[in-house]
């Protein structure tokens, strides 16, 4: 009787276990995918299209959006580069406070100025966090 009692205790333990662990991967995928919903999609931000400018050999385009955060934020300018000779996934490359419009030049094919923030494509971008 002790053995088969044993036995069942192990099979308990090991369901037991074998649930905690499903439950564990199931809550750290939750807040996996918050965090990256939170702080990395760019496509929430994306709200309204307020200038767009292509480089003059055709090879990138820049975009530019305003993103209303709501009553409690100011308004955001985020830059977006598209590239239009190559299959990669756009990139953001600039991002600034409390701007609700954009001003795009580029001063050859691999140089964008936007606001004022001179660029280098498409290895460069402008976090206005990154120099407050």
């Amino acid at each position: 009787m002790e053995k088969a009692e044993k036995l069942e205790r192990k099979k308990v333990y090991k369901k037991v276990l074998l649930m905690l662990l499903i439950w564990l991967l199931f809550f750290a995928g939750i807040i996996g995918y918050s965090m990256y919903w939170l702080f990395f999609d760019w496509s929430r931000f994306k709200q309204e299209l307020v200038a767009e400018s292509t480089s003059p050999n055709g090879t990138y385009t820049v975009k530019a959006y305003v993103s209303n955060g709501g009553a409690t934020t100011s308004f955001t300018v985020l830059g977006e580069l598209v590239f239009n000779k190559e299959h990669k996934k756009s990139k953001k490359i600039y991002w600034q406070y409390r701007e609700n419009e954009a001003h795009i030049y580029w001063n050859d094919d691999d140089t964008v100025n936007i606001n004022g923030v001179t660029l280098d494509v498409p290895d460069e971008t402008y976090d206005y966090r990154d120099h407050e």
